[in-house]
């Protein structure tokens, strides 16, 4: 088994509402409009082209397997998606979990097991107020 883990911050925002019925997304640019309701957090510390080395290709590995803790005040949850030698990994200011199967430069997990309309109600009200959320990533694979 080979294991790798990542961990930084992003930042709540007025405009979150996270009702996305597909994706959820985190992103290091510093604003959003209302019509991003994918986008749980702004102002991350990385995007997909900063994850490590190692990290990129553990998640590249088929049958790989990513555990995505957020946590933010007294609210925490855990997202389990999947990973796929067809991830690029390589989008600047964007990181995006699916639960589809679709991949492109931003995408770092797919068939996950939530959305951002699976987001606990109670943690998008506080990431609305401005919050840090704290993002820590976890890929395994059987090698």
């Amino acid at each position: 088994m080979v294991r790798a883990e990542e961990q930084f911050v992003a930042y709540g925002h007025k405009n979150i509402t996270g009702t996305h019925k597909s994706t959820f997304e985190i992103t290091r640019e510093d604003e959003l409009t209302p019509a991003g309701s994918c986008i749980i957090a702004i102002g991350a510390e990385k995007g997909a082209a900063d994850l490590s080395d190692t990290f990129r290709k553990i998640l590249q590995k088929p049958g790989a397997v990513l555990e995505t803790r957020l946590t933010c005040e007294d609210f925490s949850v855990i997202i389990l998606s999947e990973g796929s030698p067809d991830l690029a990994l390589s989008h600047k200011t964007d990181m995006v979990w699916r639960r589809a199967s679709f991949t492109c430069d931003r995408t770092i997990g797919i068939h996950s097991d939530h959305t951002a309309r699976n987001i606990p109600r109670e943690m998008i009200k506080v990431l609305k107020s401005g919050s840090i959320l704290h993002i820590h990533l976890i890929v395994s694979s059987r090698d």
